[in-house]
């Protein structure tokens, strides 16, 4: 059985439509639709449900493209990690990660790796936790910037950095405070943070980021570990519109210490709670496949940039 024809049913699997599929696949459609009818009429089973709308696998079809995307992926990683033997690093490296935090801790590690490698082109994509880990998993993607805890159980990380987390509240008091919230409130100024325990946010309102966002976990985690469901006012795709709501007295949020806004005239009062709260960046990557020379190089480059940064070693096989 050829990869080509596992390739081929991965393809219709994914859009739904023999035209479709035959268009990315750079084929013609009659040629796809007797490529699949000859498959299936070889292993004895039909994969594909052919209707007036969508294509659909049938059970077997599920249980076929199940085998057939390992295969694809072990002939794909085994590709690419002889020719890297043979002609050494490849020329591409794409880096996934969320719009705020790659802004604050990709630009300078770019421009170390740029340097060092100036003939790798790096492709960033940009999306949210869920997506990226997707991606990630599909090898799209070669390593994405992603926080603690992953939820894909297909992908392995190595730790990037840990930074505290700040509560961020309105620049003023506000009619929905607690008498404990607006005398931290008054107490907050310049570099002194004062402290504020946890469950005095209970009936407070939060604004939070959408689902996807692998930060709305951690803050929902919070939470549950100190008691309570936040009470949800507002949701959003961006940190940055999050504090913003914050500061103009539409509730309370968490945020990490690399994105916190101190000092701006627009910017939330951020203060510190009694337990020490943190998130922990990961370069995440597929688990079980080939991790290219690039990214290995890309890793390292970090490394020696950073005291505490990932190891070089690489699972058997990258």
């Amino acid at each position: 059985m050829e990869i080509r024809l596992l390739k081929y049913v991965a393809t219709l699997a994914k859009t739904g439509s023999f035209t479709r599929a035959a268009d990315i696949l750079r084929i013609a459609q009659p040629s796809l639709s007797q490529q699949i009818a000859k498959l299936e009429h070889e292993i004895g089973t039909q994969l594909f449900v052919r209707g007036r709308g969508r294509v659909t696998p049938t059970p077997d079809g599920a249980r076929f493209l199940e085998r057939a995307e390992q295969l694809i992926q072990l002939h794909d990683d085994l590709e690419r990690e002889m020719r890297e033997r043979t002609e050494g690093m490849g020329r591409e490296l794409t880096i996934g990660t969320t719009a705020i935090t790659g802004g604050h801790v990709l630009p300078p590690l770019l421009r170390a790796f740029q340097k060092r490698f100036p003939n790798v082109h790096v492709h960033l994509v940009e999306g949210s936790t869920a997506g990226l880990e997707e991606l990630t998993e599909g090898g799209s993607v070669d390593l994405s910037i992603l926080s603690l805890p992953l939820r894909n159980p297909h992908l392995s990380y190595k730790p990037m950095l840990t930074e505290p987390l700040l509560l961020a509240l309105p620049q003023a008091q506000e009619e929905w405070m607690s008498d404990k919230l607006r005398r931290v409130m008054s107490s907050a100024s310049g570099a002194s943070l004062p402290t504020l325990h946890l469950t005095e946010l209970a009936d407070m309102p939060f604004v939070l980021l959408k689902e996807g966002y692998g930060f709305r976990s951690t803050v929902l985690q919070i939470c549950a570990e100190n008691g309570f469901q936040p009470n949800i006012a507002y949701e959003t795709s961006s940190i940055e519109t999050a504090q913003s709501l914050v500061a103009n007295g539409l509730g309370v949020t968490f945020v990490p210490e690399m994105v916190a806004h101190r000092g701006g005239p627009h910017a939330p009062t951020y203060v510190s709670v009694t337990k020490s709260l943190t998130r922990t960046l990961v370069f995440a990557y597929p688990e079980n496949r080939y991790v290219s020379l690039a990214a290995q190089k890309f890793l390292e480059v970090y490394r020696s940039t950073h005291e505490g940064g990932p190891t070089s070693r690489w699972p058997v096989g990258s």
